[in-house]
């Protein structure tokens, strides 16, 4: 009797860990689910919770470590945000959103070389990955050499000519003092967000440099109006 006894109580115990093991994964979606949810209406914390849970009950979950860090980026906890991206990196390592998301992270902390690495390494994977030339440029321009950041800025507006990348490389033709492509990036920028104040301020100083105070007086009052002054 003891022994059948122990024998149903093996069989149960084996069927509880089957059971946990075929459960896992899908209440790991499921709190993957409700983090991305999270995320998108800026509730960092309980995000981060979510995606914790969701790490616990599947370790190599790539996509829960990188949304995680994600939103510790967006609550300021950068640290903690290069250890997922990290991890994301080290599960799978030619994954360039979790490389280039590290290098940003790199870039937030001011390790230059460590971004421009990340940047480096993301488009030596994807060449064509407009946002590694964008965040390569940002890193160099920050170490003090605009010059050399205008070829990635080039390749990423050439890739992807969007605002921010249009932005960045108008920010800086500005500390060359090349205000005439500046505005002309610039007007890019006020094409995709005519309701984005930054756009006005920025341009209004280049044309201030150019001369063209009026315009400059234009740009400013649209970007104090926009923003609320």
């Amino acid at each position: 009797m003891a022994a059948v006894a122990s024998g149903l109580l093996v069989l149960l115990l084996a069927g509880a860990i089957i059971y946990k093991r075929s459960t896992d994964p899908l209440r790991a979606r499921e709190s993957y689910d409700a983090g991305d949810r999270l995320l998108k209406v800026a509730r960092y914390q309980q995000a981060i919770l979510s995606f914790d849970q969701a790490v616990a009950l599947k370790p190599d979950f790539a996509g829960a470590y990188f949304l995680r860090g994600k939103a510790y980026v967006a609550n300021s906890e950068i640290e903690r945000a290069i250890a997922d991206f990290s991890k994301v990196i080290e599960l799978s390592p030619r994954d360039t959103q979790a490389l280039v998301a590290r290098g940003a992270a790199y870039l937030e902390k001011k390790d230059y070389k460590a971004a421009i690495s990340d940047a480096t390494k993301a488009a030596a994977i994807d060449p064509n990955l407009a946002s590694a030339h964008n965040l390569r440029g940002m890193a160099i321009r920050a170490q003090g050499d605009p010059r050399a950041a205008l070829a990635d800025f080039d390749r990423a507006v050439e890739l992807a000519p969007s605002e921010d990348n249009y932005y960045q490389r108008a920010a800086t033709y500005q500390i060359l003092g090349e205000h005439r492509k500046a505005v002309a990036d610039f007007d890019q920028v006020i094409a995709f967000r005519p309701d984005g104040p930054p756009a006005y301020f920025a341009r209004a100083e280049s044309r201030r440099a150019m001369g063209d105070i009026q315009g400059a007086k234009q740009d400013h009052q649209r970007g104090r109006v926009l923003d609320g002054r």
